[in-house]
């Protein structure tokens, strides 16, 4: 049976302050249940999230949304990390850290990465392999405190977190615990109540994820506009949206 966690501190959703400490803390329960080969369903800004680090957990995940596994799960990560990990001119790099520090925004960035750097020494091969296409990792950034308190927390114990959107496959991202569909939250050990995700929308859309190599868009999601603009504005660069 799936634990449910909710906030000590009264909240409405993931956009709200919420002390340091209980983030802190309800993230290290997270890692445990991840590093015990289980699964955790969590909640950020752009949607409600699952995530894992081992094998079985993995396949359970892709068992439970539905997935192809011709769609690769995606890194939790930080623009310090995304700097240490993927293979990046330093002028992209840059780009990447005023998004975030200068516009608030959240975003995925997929790019070829270091594949021998020792954050992915303790990986299974069958979980990077599934978090992994063509040389390339999507990595979500910015995403939120839970998010954010992930990247840190997993960079510290040399543990890549991965996983993706806590929803069966095609049928649009969760913005409330209680709205992730049964088979997908009783696939979780545990599952963590923030409320409403900040960025909820009509679309059932989640983070925009770009390839940083042509800046072409692999999905739009949650804040394009403002994405599209900004990468406009401050690096004269157009978001191509495929066709």
């Amino acid at each position: 049976m799936t634990e449910i966690i909710k906030s000590e501190s009264p909240i409405t959703g993931t956009g709200d302050p919420i002390l340091p400490d209980q983030i802190a803390r309800d993230v290290s329960r997270m890692l445990d249940a991840l590093h015990a080969g289980g699964l955790a369903v969590i909640p950020l800004d752009v949607a409600y999230g699952i995530v894992g680090c081992k094998e079985a957990a993995i396949r359970k995940l892709f068992a439970a949304k539905n997935r192809s596994y011709e769609k690769p799960s995606g890194m939790f990560s930080s623009a310090a990390i995304s700097e240490e990990i993927h293979i990046l001119p330093d002028a992209k790099r840059a780009m990447i850290r005023e998004i975030i520090e200068k516009e608030a925004l959240p975003f995925s960035v997929v790019a070829p990465f270091r594949r021998d750097h020792k954050f992915f020494k303790s990986v299974d091969p069958f979980v990077l392999q599934n978090s992994t296409k063509a040389g390339t990792i999507d990595m979500l950034l910015n995403a939120g405190t839970f998010h954010n308190e992930i990247a840190r927390q997993s960079w510290e114990a040399g543990t890549p977190v991965f996983g993706s959107s806590a929803n069966t496959s095609l049928m649009g991202s969760k913005y409330r615990l209680q709205d992730v569909e049964p088979a997908v939250l009783d696939a979780a050990d545990v599952a963590f109540d923030y409320g409403l995700s900040k960025y909820h929308n009509t679309e059932g859309r989640s983070s925009t994820i770009v390839d940083f190599a042509d800046f072409s868009v692999l999905r739009v999601g949650v804040v394009f506009d403002r994405l599209q603009d900004a990468f406009k504005r401050r690096f004269d660069v157009d978001l191509k949206v495929k066709a």
